[in-house]
C-alpha cells in the first residue's frame, strides 16, 4: 500500500495533520479539502509569520522549514489578510475556545502584536495576566479608540487577581500569628501539635483514629494602627508584572482601617498616583511603561511625603538599574533609614520567575539601610504585617 493510499483510508486524520503541519507537509500529505481551505489559510497566516520572522520563505514548496532549498527573504507573502479580517475568519471557522487560543497564540508565540492595537481585535482576546502584560507594554502606541477595549482587559484581569490576592492576604493583613498565644476560638490557624496532645485520650484503637474533641488555634496579634505605606514602583518595561501586582496590593492594603497607602510610579520622572490607590484599573491605565530610570529622584520624592517616619513603610519596587545618580539614591536611602522609616527594596513583587536586577547597586542600597529581596505579594504582606505589630 502506498503512503498516499494509507492517508486515503483515514481522510479525517490526514486532513487534521495537514492543518497542523501546514503547507510544508504537501509532499507527504494530501492537500486540504475544499471545505478546509479557509481554515488552512487562517492557520497558514500564523505559520508564515513565524517562518517569515526566521528569514524563511513561505513559498509552499513543500520543503520543511529550514530544509534544503529554503531561501532567505524579508517580510511575509503578498496578500496576507489584515489582522482583523483574520480574526473574523478564525472566529467564524473554529469553535470559540479554539478561536481564543489562536488569538492568544498569535500574540504570545507568533508575535502578532497588531492584535493588541485594534479595538475589534482586543475584544476577541482572552484576558489573562500574560495578555495584560502585553497590553500594558503596547498601550502607549495604541490608537485612542482602542483604549476602551484595553480597559476591559485590564478590569477583567485585575478583578480576578484582586479576588485571589484578597483571599490570600486577608488573614495576613489583619494580624500576625502569635506562636505563644493560643485559643479555643477559631481566630487563627490550627495549632496541630497542641490539638493532638490535648486529644490523645480519645484515641480509638479499633478504628485507628484520633477522635478530635477539642481544637486549639493560634491567636493573632493585632496590628497597631495608624500606619503609612508608600509603594514606589519602577515603570521600566521589565517590571510590568511587579507594576500590576503593586497596583493590586496597594488597593487591598488601602482598604485596611488605619492604613494610609501612597502609590508612586517613576521612570526619569515621578508621578504620584495616590489618588487612584483604591482603583487598580485606573492606576494601570495611568502607567506608561518604558523609558529611562531615575531611582534616586523617586526615593527623594518619597522622602518628602513621609509624615511619621517611625510608622512608615517604604517599599521600593525596582530592578535597581539606575540611570541617574547612584550617589543620590544611596544618600536618600541613608537619610530615610536614619529618620526611622522601615524600608524594603523589592527586586520583584510578583508570583513569577526570579528577577533580573543590578546586584551591585542592590548591594550598596542594602548597605545604606534598605534590605533587598524578591517577594510574592503574600510574602510582602506577611513582612509588612510583622512590621506593623
Amino acid at each position: 500500500m502506498s503512503e498516499q493510499d494509507d492517508w486515503t483510508t483515514a481522510p479525517d486524520i490526514g486532513q487534521r495533520w495537514r492543518l497542523v503541519l501546514g503547507k510544508y507537509s504537501e509532499r507527504r500529505l494530501p492537500p486540504p479539502e475544499q471545505d478546509l481551505l479557509q481554515a488552512d489559510a487562517a492557520l497558514g497566516f500564523l505559520y508564515d509569520r513565524l517562518y517569515g520572522e526566521r528569514g524563511l520563505r513561505g513559498d509552499g514548496s513543500g520543503q520543511p522549514p529550514g530544509g534544503a532549498g529554503q531561501q532567505r527573504s524579508a517580510g511575509l507573502e503578498a496578500g496576507v489578510p489584515r489582522i482583523v479580517d483574520w480574526l473574523d475568519t478564525v472566529n467564524e471557522l473554529f469553535p470559540e475556545e479554539v478561536a481564543q487560543e489562536l488569538a492568544t497564540e498569535a500574540v504570545e508565540r507568533f508575535g502578532l502584536t497588531e492584535v493588541l492595537t485594534h479595538p475589534n481585535a482586543l475584544d476577541r482576546i482572552e484576558p489573562d495576566l500574560d495578555t495584560l502584560k502585553l497590553v500594558l507594554s503596547l498601550k502607549s502606541g495604541m490608537a485612542p479608540n482602542a483604549l476602551d477595549a484595553v480597559r476591559k482587559i485590564v478590569a477583567a484581569v485585575v478583578d480576578e487577581l484582586t479576588e485571589r490576592l484578597r483571599t490570600e492576604l486577608q488573614a495576613v493583613l489583619t494580624g500576625r500569628v502569635d506562636q505563644f498565644k493560643r485559643s479555643r476560638r477559631p481566630v487563627g490557624p490550627v495549632d496541630a501539635r497542641t490539638t493532638i496532645e490535648r486529644n490523645l485520650g480519645t484515641w480509638d484503637p479499633d478504628r485507628q483514629r484520633l477522635l478530635i474533641e477539642e481544637v486549639t488555634f493560634y491567636r493573632r496579634s493585632a496590628i497597631r494602627y495608624p500606619w503609612e505605606v508608600i509603594i514606589c514602583v519602577d515603570q521600566s518595561g521589565s517590571m510590568v508584572g511587579s507594576v500590576i501586582h503593586s497596583a493590586i496590593l496597594a488597593g487591598i492594603m488601602a482598604g485596611l482601617p488605619g492604613v494610609t497607602v501612597k502609590l508612586v510610579v517613576f521612570d526619569t520622572t515621578v508621578v504620584d498616583l495616590s489618588g487612584y490607590v483604591d482603583d487598580p484599573v485606573e492606576t494601570l491605565m495611568s502607567v506608561q511603561l518604558g523609558g529611562g530610570t531615575d531611582i534616586g529622584r523617586a526615593v527623594t520624592y518619597c522622602e518628602q511625603i513621609v509624615t511619621n517616619p517611625s510608622r512608615t513603610i517604604l517599599a521600593l519596587v525596582t530592578d535597581f538599574y539606575e540611570g541617574g545618580s547612584v550617589s543620590d539614591l544611596l544618600n536618600a536611602v541613608g537619610r530615610l533609614s536614619e529618620s526611622g522609616v522601615t524600608m524594603m527594596g523589592l527586586a520583584s513583587l510578583d508570583d513569577g520567575a526570579g528577577p533580573a536586577f543590578d546586584h551591585a547597586t542592590a548591594e550598596r542600597v542594602a548597605q545604606s539601610g534598605m534590605p533587598v529581596a524578591a517577594m510574592t505579594p503574600k510574602s510582602f504582606a506577611q513582612w509588612a504585617a510583622g512590621v506593623m505589630q
